[in-house]
């Protein structure tokens, strides 16, 4: 484990490993450098890449300075790759891939971008409470960990409820409370899941935009809606489970894009 200062002075712990080009790993909600399902790109993502996976503010080993802007975790991602020389490629999950795209749109050296699964499904979509973010900062304040657990994935997300009491019963769910501290940014970055489309216009980088096959129609209708937005965008669709894909499958379809 490494650490780099972002530019508010709050410290940013990341892994790198394996050599060649510079990518980025950006996380949705819930993850970490350590859980989640960039661990287990990376092995093979290094064998062609040097690869960077971090803890996003407020979770695992990085800080968290307050207040909380959007701003502030894209100049995390800047400190990133000034690490790389100036520049790199990223790749982003869920909220991350959202993230990722204010990032491009920010103006960040990126040379080409791809994104998993962005959750712009919109109003008819997504119901959530409009306070979201102040309600999970509440309960964090309270120290109910586990009810923003639940409040992010039934009210934000719109997880059923059985899939959430089937969570609580798995050794995933103490690393999900662990993390909870950061849900209300991931809620902010998400907003009102409408696509963002100014700064989804600002987007002019080589992007591809990802879906699981799997995944509901809702989430892959959303990723048709940024391709469509994004200028030098295109879907790609591949084999997996719902709102993921399987290494073996995903890699090489990075590998080929940033290659080409």
């Amino acid at each position: 484990m490494n650490t780099v200062i972002s530019k508010d002075g709050t410290p940013i712990a990341y892994n790198k490993e394996g050599g060649g080009p510079a990518v980025i790993l950006v996380d949705g909600a819930f993850c970490s450098k350590d859980f989640g399902p960039m661990p287990k790109i990376v092995p093979l993502l290094s064998q062609n890449f040097t690869v960077f996976t971090y803890d996003r503010r407020a979770r695992g080993e990085s800080g968290d300075t307050k207040p909380y802007a959007v701003e502030r975790e894209i100049e995390d991602i800047e400190a990133l790759i000034n690490l790389c020389g100036g520049s790199a490629y990223l790749f982003g999950i869920s909220s991350g891939a959202i993230l990722c795209i204010k990032a491009v749109a920010y103006g960040l050296n990126i040379k080409k971008l791809a994104v998993l699964e962005p959750p712009f499904v919109g109003n008819k979509g997504n119901k959530r409470p409009a306070d979201s973010a102040q309600q999970l900062t509440q309960m964090i304040a309270e120290g109910r960990r586990g009810d923003a657990v639940k409040f992010y994935l039934r009210k934000v997300i719109g997880v059923p409820i059985v899939f959430t009491w089937i969570l609580q019963l798995t050794p995933n769910w103490p690393k999900m409370k662990a993390i909870a501290n950061s849900l209300p940014y991931d809620a902010t970055i998400c907003g009102d899941f409408n696509v963002p489309k100014e700064q989804v216009a600002a987007v002019t980088i080589p992007t591809i935009v990802i879906d699981s096959e799997s995944s509901p129609a809702m989430l892959r209708n959303a990723v048709q809606a940024a391709a469509e937005a994004l200028p030098n965008g295109r879907r790609i669709s591949l084999k997996g489970t719902v709102h993921d894909v399987p290494p073996k499958i995903l890699v090489p379809a990075l590998t080929d894009f940033y290659n080409n």
